[in-house]
């Protein structure tokens, strides 16, 4: 009897644990486009933030609410980290988990960093990534109880920077299509962007050291530097945008974010903006700021309003 009561709670347990788990997932499939085999190994740092650098294979950690609260809506979180690394839980698992507690998917995107010796070519790799994780994510909408209609993302400093790059280049063929995935498209239904980097051109209001980890050698392409400036790359299908930004940010000056909603209200996408006073830059969910926290009722009640 005593040994039926073990193997009952033990298997409790194990689905009690199931429960609570969340679910990683590769992006790719077998070989990783524009990657090759070298001995680089990822890292793995916790010390007041848990730090990822050296990513050798790209994943999504998949956050998801109770089917009861669940809206519909999900959220892909691209963490900052200048392109050098992942600010992993700051900027990407803390908010999954903030907008579960709203009843929306939150699904961190672990993406290739070009300064990895594994790359084959540096500067297409994280929108690779990104690319592939929103395919990835809409592929699973039924199975996640997502809405496929209602998937955004949201970046910060250098991931802004990837996700505005997303949202305006989500057509753009960057690598060979590998499966049945890659038949889903890869456009944003809406975009948040904090600090983020978005001029590559602006030389006054560039972040020197994003764009140059992501470029490398080709950091004075002029090509590359105008591809990569995100205010010079909006059309009328750019994904619906909440900025947010801080007026003393030192690293990623406040005039990133104007320069993008300027781009945006020239084409007539919908566009909301919070500008901060104080907050310098980097302030994740902002709890230890009253004023600054509110950013982030504000991009779910912003978010509650979209078609």
């Amino acid at each position: 009897m005593k040994n039926k009561i073990n193997l009952l709670y033990a298997c409790l347990m194990f689905s009690m644990n199931g429960i609570a788990q969340n679910e990683i997932i590769p992006l790719w499939q077998g070989l990783v486009p524009n990657q090759k085999i070298t001995k680089e190994v990822e890292q793995i740092v916790t010390k007041d933030i848990v730090i990822v650098s050296n990513v050798q294979k790209p994943t999504i950690e998949v956050y998801l609410p109770s089917k009861n609260n669940a809206n519909g809506q999900a959220v892909l979180v691209f963490p900052g980290g200048g392109y050098g690394i992942l600010a992993y839980d700051w900027e990407g698992t803390d908010i999954a988990k903030y907008l579960n507690s709203k009843g929306i998917a939150g699904i961190v995107v672990k993406y290739r960093l070009p300064n990895s010796k594994s790359l084959t070519e540096r500067h297409t790799a994280p929108l690779q990534d990104a690319q592939r994780a929103m395919r990835l994510v809409r592929s699973n909408a039924t199975k996640w109880n997502i809405d496929a209609d209602k998937i955004g993302i949201i970046g910060f400093s250098a991931g802004g920077h990837l996700a505005s790059t997303l949202g305006t280049h989500y057509k753009d063929t960057i690598y060979k299509s590998t499966d049945e995935i890659d038949k889903f498209s890869a456009r944003p239904d809406f975009m948040a962007l904090l600090y983020p980097v978005i001029t590559f051109t602006d030389t006054v209001d560039m972040h020197k050291g994003s764009r140059n980890n992501l470029l490398g050698d080709l950091a004075s392409n002029e090509k590359l530097n105008t591809y990569f400036s995100n205010e010079l790359q909006v059309t009328e299908d750019t994904p619906p945008t909440f900025l947010v930004h801080a007026t003393d940010d030192k690293a990623v000056p406040v005039e990133n974010s104007l320069l993008f909603y300027k781009a945006l209200k020239a084409k007539n996408v919908p566009v909301a903006m919070h500008i901060y006073p104080k907050g310098g830059h980097g302030f994740s969910l902002a709890l230890r700021n009253k004023h600054l926290s509110l950013w982030s009722s504000q991009l779910t009640d912003w978010m509650a309003t979209l078609e």
